[in-house]
């Protein structure tokens, strides 16, 4: 069963993925994409990368059937008022990062009835992060 399945319950509401491209898509981590849309069916899949990714990356990205969000300023930023966005117009949230700049987005959600999932990792994962969401799902190393 889907993590947000069990938080939903009988709630039949969208989810939107939101991915931290910087923050988790790093060599180290191993972050597979099939594992990050496994945590829930998303109805959006969104990684969000800064102009410095390379093109292999956001190809990968949007092979993998999710949608390159490649700013050429600050990403926490974009994906902040996106999960704000979404938040209010229905979408439960799944946002995977380790940063807890992503903290008032998240209290946000949970505010307007949105449920809240955290996808990481577990190096340098943020117990900020943990104290708001209503799950968190650790990926573990490939």
């Amino acid at each position: 069963m889907r993590v947000l399945d069990r938080l939903r319950g009988d709630r039949d509401g969208r989810v939107a993925l939101l991915v931290d491209g910087p923050n988790l898509l790093r060599d180290e981590f191993e972050v597979d994409f099939e594992d990050l849309r496994a945590v829930a069916e998303p109805d959006v899949a969104r990684v969000y990368l800064d102009h410095r990714a390379p093109s292999a990356l956001i190809e990968a990205v949007e092979t993998n059937g999710m949608e390159a969000v490649v700013t050429s300023g600050d990403v926490d930023v974009r994906l902040a008022v996106d999960a704000t966005a979404y938040t209010l117009e229905g979408f439960d949230i799944v946002l995977a990062t380790r940063d807890a700049d992503f903290k008032p987005a998240l209290a946000r959600a949970n505010e307007e009835g949105a449920r809240t999932t955290v996808v990481g990792v577990s190096e340098s994962f943020s117990s900020a992060l943990e104290s708001v969401a209503d799950e968190v799902v650790l990926l573990d190393k490939r």
